[in-house]
């Protein structure tokens, strides 16, 4: 694991790449090979991923002055604000006269109701613009007990970096199908902004083809990254066959069948209540680390390199899903 403590922002940036350049020893490139060079340099601009931007995101929404981004709490609103405005920059559409899905709901063990809100993006599909996907990720976190301030750059700032980094990507390659970006509240109090969504959706439910949902990307001491879901819908797996070919990071499929208890990861995050309403999906995300949930989870222990990788990983299990 990288650690970035104290190391200016882009020397970890350009430790994120290594790559080997060939050359041709050749003065002059045939009119062929000037075309080719050409189209690939377009390629390369169209699908390069902005590095720099997904630890700038995950640096802000880790920050302590954002408090944890407690549900209903002001470092909440923060990060929701920040999460709006990079939706308008990257010139993701409203569904309606807003980003926002307001919900409200009572929890017991606190005492306590809890005003929040949903953050909703879409880019329209090419083909089949009445199809959606959608791509979720939890925004909120466990915020502050007494002075500790729990940053949740793991948990779950990393899944919200990627999946901007990835409307980035489709705003510059639209989709075949229409792609619906969702920033879900609450995930921390009871998947409670996930739930409201599939209870009150704000497109018709059938109309959504799966769900995809990134939470806890950013490391792992082994390099590893799990895709669930597959147990329950194994036809998804066909489309995933390359799926490690394309990343450095090793993909493993599990943590979805019953027996496994505790490490069933089925009801683990915002997928849960898509399953309920069997929307097939696919949960990305690394196994607990020691940090999970501590307030040692921070920016400075995110694993660039890592993020890099699995944000390419959910653009290309987007790609694969969209065809």
């Amino acid at each position: 694991m990288i650690s970035t403590t104290n190391i200016p922002k882009i020397i970890y940036i350009l430790m994120i790449f290594s790559c080997v350049l060939s050359c041709k020893t050749q003065d002059k490139f045939t009119a062929e090979e000037s075309f080719i060079i050409s189209k690939n340099k377009m390629n390369l601009k169209q699908s390069t991923i902005d590095s720099f931007q997904i630890m700038e995101d995950v640096e802000y929404l880790a920050s302590d002055q954002l408090e944890g981004r407690r549900s209903g709490e002001k470092g909440n609103e923060l990060a929701r604000e920040y999460i709006v405005s990079r939706f308008k920059e990257l010139g993701l559409e409203k569904l309606n006269s807003s980003f926002l899905q307001a919900f409200s709901f009572y929890k017991r063990i606190y005492k306590n109701t809890y005003n929040c809100n949903n953050i909703i993006g879409k880019i329209p599909g090419t083909i089949q613009p009445e199809k959606y996907i959608v791509l979720s990720a939890h925004y909120d976190h466990l915020g502050k007990r007494g002075e500790k301030i729990f940053n949740g750059a793991d948990d779950n700032a990393s899944g919200i970096s990627a999946m901007l980094e990835s409307a980035a990507y489709f705003k510059k390659n639209p989709p075949m199908n229409s792609i619906l970006f969702v920033a879900f509240d609450a995930e921390e109090l009871g998947l409670e902004g996930a739930k409201y969504f599939v209870e009150n959706p704000p497109i018709s439910i059938d109309k959504i083809l799966m769900n995809i949902n990134l939470d806890m990307i950013s490391r792992n001491k082994n390099n590893e990254i799990y895709i669930c879901g597959t147990h329950h819908y194994p036809t998804l797996k066909k489309s995933l066959n390359n799926i490690n070919s394309l990343s450095s990071i090793n993909v493993l499929f599990g943590h979805d069948t019953p027996d496994l208890g505790y490490n069933d990861w089925t009801n683990a995050s915002d997928h849960k209540p898509f399953h309920k309403k069997k929307i097939p999906f696919i949960y990305l995300g690394v196994e607990d680390h020691k940090d999970y949930h501590q307030v040692t989870d921070t920016f400075e222990n995110i694993d660039p390199s890592f993020l890099y990788q699995s944000t390419k990983l959910v653009i290309e299990i987007l790609k694969a899903f969209d065809q």
